[in-house]
């Protein structure tokens, strides 16, 4: 099998390419511009390319398939290679369900948590020795490749995503996969520069309901509304299994949750990660995984990466980073840990970094979601907002969107200097982006922290 990938370097892509050269197949590629990690990674396995850039010459007819990621333009002069010669051209999605299409697909969708309940059920199948395939959109800890292809596994676990597939092909990824199984964690307005109004958004969900086998199963969370009446419209077409937060009570170490008259102890915490536990258990049973095997095994689960991650922790200080920037996200992370930590004082900084998130029409939609914490900031880079053709935001803008006692602040070193006035002694510094604050390097803030108590 010949494959070649035109924009190698993406970090879905470069994992697709690893799996493909691991499962045998002859890999090449290119791409304009590939950083690290993907750069280390492809040259490992020999498959980086020798120069930067896009060589038409090396799409010929003996290609087998061409694979284009979403970083590649509609006139990428590969791509239009590929086309004259008629080489199957597919899409990161469309070439995941090629390689799975004989398997058992599960698909966790939804608008937040589909990372944390993928490593989740990923966890459990490896505690229990399980082989599986995967695919998963975040890097996980404990593993040099996020996309495993074999021909011997029975399952496909594929993280679902409702961004584009590729540049020639505008379907959401999650509709390609056609599962057998389904989850979907809760319905955010996201992508708003694809998705222009939350009736669009949805009905990106409910047309994933319809991809679903026909005699498939959907599990969905049924305390969000709009999950609840998708949920209530599909269940005469599939098995339908709702999911909802457990009965818990936290702990100093994480949690401790009560199911069917046992009690289980994790070192997960927050409402939002005991929600995805049922919901990862629910798709657990779909591959004839006992609740009891599932739930042994998830106790030494710790979280997924970035997704309140501890960075630093000394006495009654502790330091966390999270991948929290949509308002959803935002609330339920405050949340858990106010509720976790509910005598500290808990201070939480985020940043608006994606697309969505610093459109003056989304702004709104944060009102209130950090009323949780404490003490609370909000950075935003007007570069950032440039560089996005953005319309410029202003300090007051974005304060009279979050509401309350937000403070807003335009400058990474106000960021810092809001931090290191602060005596942290009895508290808690919530870290959350999708970026890194323009520069931060948690680690040595993490630490620089601790040795000031």
């Amino acid at each position: 099998m010949n494959v070649h990938f035109i924009a190698i370097g993406g970090s879905a892509m470069h994992n697709l390419a690893i799996a493909l050269s691991r499962k045998g197949a002859n890999v090449s590629g290119s791409d304009d511009e590939i950083f690290e990690p993907s750069r280390t990674r492809l040259e490992k396995q020999g498959i980086l390319p020798d120069t930067i850039g896009w060589f038409p010459e090396k799409v010929s007819a003996d290609l087998d398939a061409v694979i284009l990621g979403m970083h590649a333009r509609e006139d990428n002069p590969e791509l239009l290679r590929a086309k004259e010669l008629n080489i199957p051209i597919y899409s990161y999605p469309e070439y995941l369900y090629e390689q799975s299409k004989n398997k058992y697909r599960i698909v966790i969708g939804g608008s937040h948590g589909k990372t944390t309940i993928t490593s989740m059920l990923l966890h459990v199948v490896n505690e229990l020795g399980l082989n599986v395939d995967y695919m998963v959109g975040a890097q996980l800890e404990g593993y040099d490749c996020m996309v495993k292809l074999s021909e011997e596994a029975e399952f496909m676990i594929l993280e679902g995503d409702e961004y584009l597939s590729s540049p020639i092909d505008r379907r959401p990824k999650f509709h390609l996969y056609k599962p057998n199984t389904a989850l979907i964690s809760g319905i955010a307005w996201d992508h708003i520069n694809v998705f222009p109004t939350w009736e669009n958004y949805v009905e990106q969900f409910r047309k994933f309901c319809e991809v679903i086998e026909a005699d498939g199963k959907l599990i969905y969370n049924i305390e969000d509304p709009a999950l609840k009446s998708l949920g209530e419209e599909f269940e005469n077409k599939l098995e339908t299994i709702p999911y909802q937060t457990p009965i818990y009570r936290t702990t100093e170490t994480g949690t401790i949750m009560s199911y069917e008259g046992k009690e289980y102890e994790l070192l997960i915490f927050g409402a939002h990660n005991l929600q995805n536990l049922v919901g990862a258990m629910r798709l657990a049973e779909s591959m004839s995984i006992s609740n009891h095997d599932f739930l042994n095994a998830i106790r030494t689960f710790k979280g997924a990466g970035k997704r309140l991650q501890k960075v630093a922790e000394k006495d009654s200080f502790t330091m966390f980073k999270d991948f929290a920037h949509s308002p959803s996200k935002l609330k339920a992370t405050t949340s858990a840990v106010k509720e976790q930590y509910p005598n500290r004082n808990v201070v939480a900084c985020m940043e608006l970094h994606t697309f969505s998130s610093l459109r003056k029409e989304f702004l709104p939609l944060y009102d209130g979601a950090m009323n949780a914490a404490d003490e609370a900031l909000v950075y935003f880079s007007p570069s950032v907002v440039a560089h996005k053709k953005l319309e410029p935001l202003t300090i007051e803008q974005v304060q009279a969107a979050f509401g309350g006692k937000v403070k807003v602040v335009n400058n990474t070193q106000e960021v810092l200097d809001f931090i290191n006035e602060k005596n942290w002694n009895n508290s808690v510094l919530l870290m959350m982006s999708s970026g890194n604050f323009d520069g931060i390097d948690y680690e040595k803030l993490g630490s620089e922290l601790v040795l000031g108590l």
